[in-house]
C-alpha cells in the first residue's frame, strides 16, 4: 500500500513538474535564464522552510502532526526535484555549451558544469536529510554559477527580478 502511494506520488510529481516547469527543447529562442535562477532560489527557500517545519514537528505523534510532517517531506522533495530538473533540462541540456580542449572558454565551461553538478548533489542531499547546510551550500553554489554564467546585463536583469518579487 505505502509503496503504491510512493509510486503514485513520484509519477504525479513527474507529470506535474514537466508540465509546469518544462521548457521546450526545440530551438525556439525564448529563454530567460535569470527567471530560472529565481525559480531555483524559490525552490531552495521552500526546501529550507520545509526542513524547519519538519524539525518543529519532530517528536510529535498525534495524527495531525504526522500528516503535516508527511506533507512537508513531500514538499521538500518536490522542490528539490524541480530545481534539479531545471538545472538538468534547462541549463545543462540547452544553455551551457560544451567547449573543446584548446578553446579559450573551456575552463569557464568546466567550472559552470562542475558547479551545476555540485548544486544537484546538494539538492539530492537535501532530499535525504533536514540539514540546512545543504540549502546554504546550494545557495552559495548557485551564486557562484550565476557569476560564472552571466555577463553584466544578465546580472542586472537578475537583480531587477529579485527586487520585483
Amino acid at each position: 500500500m505505502i509503496r503504491s502511494i510512493k509510486i503514485f506520488l513520484v509519477l504525479a510529481l513527474f507529470t506535474i513538474s514537466t508540465k509546469i516547469y518544462g521548457h521546450c527543447q526545440v530551438p525556439c529562442g525564448i529563454y530567460d535564464d535569470a527567471v530560472r535562477i529565481v525559480q531555483i532560489e524559490e525552490d531552495i527557500t521552500t526546501i529550507r522552510k520545509a526542513m524547519n517545519m519538519i524539525n518543529d514537528l519532530a517528536g510529535k505523534s498525534d495524527a495531525q502532526s504526522l500528516n503535516q510532517i508527511s506533507r512537508w517531506v513531500t514538499t521538500k522533495e518536490s522542490h528539490a526535484q524541480n530545481a534539479q530538473e531545471t538545472i538538468l533540462n534547462y541549463f545543462l541540456a540547452q544553455r551551457v555549451k560544451a567547449k573543446e580542449k584548446g578553446n579559450k572558454d573551456r575552463q569557464k565551461y568546466v567550472d559552470q558544469t562542475l558547479t551545476l553538478h555540485q548544486i544537484i548533489v546538494k539538492l539530492m542531499k537535501s532530499k535525504q536529510t533536514v540539514d540546512q547546510r545543504n540549502c546554504s551550500d546550494a545557495y552559495e553554489l548557485l551564486d557562484k554559477f550565476t557569476n560564472l554564467y552571466f555577463e553584466q546585463h544578465g546580472i542586472d536583469h537578475l537583480k531587477k527580478l529579485r527586487k520585483e518579487k
